[in-house]
């Protein structure tokens, strides 16, 4: 059986609750944006994708039964939500693509004398409902493009490391970088993935490891600081993680510990790959410097299960994301093939 971490039907919206994860399987429902913004900024719901989708979806449960008196007065609301919805995480980039994306289908309605309101309401709807099944298309064709530039050339199984948790739980179904593991595993090419526990939130150890063990696939699980050790004392064909936030020139913003994987990774001459969608690539920013950089709540280091694992008064630093220079990337996993850094600005275009 799939991991489903977004449950969706007719305007009723229930996410996996994925602090409780792996102790317990319980889903929530989100009436609305409200639900919806805290679920994201709490992180019960997390991964790029994912976090856009069940932005959105908020918004289709909170206006699904609402009647509007006027075009006028949908186009306000929507407009409303979604600006307050991206303030939930500031970081990925793909909730405010999607918002964007919105809000422009909103006004182009709008000024379309041939809508009504009710018609207008309910486009927005579906547009936003496409969104939950590109994502999993999206992603099974990243998985494949992934698994056919690892496997170029190689006719053994493979060893592969990946970092955080990029899989169903942080997707719409499949995931991307677990995505391209699956890929490979279900062409029965995978000798052993290795994934990293991924402090200070344990997205690794607790997600990650949940979703590998689910489907019956052969992972070990490493402390952070052990990558370096891993990939100097066993044979490590590639690495592969996700993307939060992809600037022009291919720098990319991804979970904090990320940076010092690839840097390791180029000193053993292991490929380093980011497996994400268009969605979010952001060619509006030039380079890494301009990615804002999300900065946690000091007890998501200091505490785990709610207990107390620092001294008392030490001061924290608790970056959620840090950025990987493009030089250190082998190439971007997109669903539309896998592209260097300095193609992306290029593709993007010819969408």
């Amino acid at each position: 059986m799939t991991l489903e971490a977004i449950k969706y039907k007719a305007g009723q919206l229930q996410i996996l609750d994925q602090l409780l994860l792996p102790g317990e399987s319980k889903y929530i429902s989100i009436a609305g944006v409200k639900e919806g913004w805290n679920a994201i900024h709490k992180m019960q719901v997390r991964g790029a994708p994912a976090i856009a989708i069940v932005g959105c979806l908020s918004l289709v449960a909170e206006i699904y039964d609402k009647q509007y008196d006027t075009k006028v007065a949908l186009e306000q609301d929507v407009s409303k939500h979604l600006q307050y919805l991206v303030t939930s995480r500031p970081t990925a980039v793909n909730l405010k693509l999607a918002a964007d994306d919105v809000k422009s289908l909103a006004e182009s309605l709008l000024t379309n004398e041939t809508v009504n309101v009710e018609e207008m309401k309910q486009e927005i709807i579906k547009s936003i409902e496409h969104m939950l099944e590109k994502d999993i298309s999206d992603n099974r064709a990243i998985g494949d493009n992934g698994a056919n530039v690892l496997l170029k050339g190689i006719d053994r199984p493979l060893k592969l490391l990946t970092h955080c948790n990029t899989g169903s739980l942080a997707t719409a179904g499949y995931g991307t970088a677990l995505g391209v593991i699956r890929s490979v595993g279900e062409r029965n090419l995978l000798e052993h993935v290795y994934c990293t526990e991924t402090r200070p939130y344990n997205q690794g150890a607790r997600l990650t490891a949940y979703e590998l063990v689910h489907d019956k696939l052969p992972a070990t699980l490493i402390t952070d600081n052990m990558v370096a050790a891993l990939l100097n004392s066993r044979t490590i064909d590639a690495i592969i993680v996700g993307a939060d936030r992809v600037a022009a020139n291919g720098d990319t913003a991804n979970k904090i510990g990320t940076y010092q994987m690839a840097v390791v990774a180029k000193h053993h001459g292991v490929p380093f790959y980011v497996a994400a969608p268009f969605t979010s690539i952001d060619v509006a920013i030039a380079d890494g410097s301009q990615i804002k950089i999300e900065e946690r709540p000091e007890h998501e280091l200091t505490h785990i299960g709610g207990q107390r694992i620092a001294a008392p008064g030490i001061g924290c630093w608790n970056p959620a994301f840090d950025v990987t220079p493009a030089a250190l990337i082998t190439g971007i996993i997109t669903e539309r093939g896998v592209l260097k850094p300095s193609e992306l600005t290029e593709k993007v275009s010819q969408k």
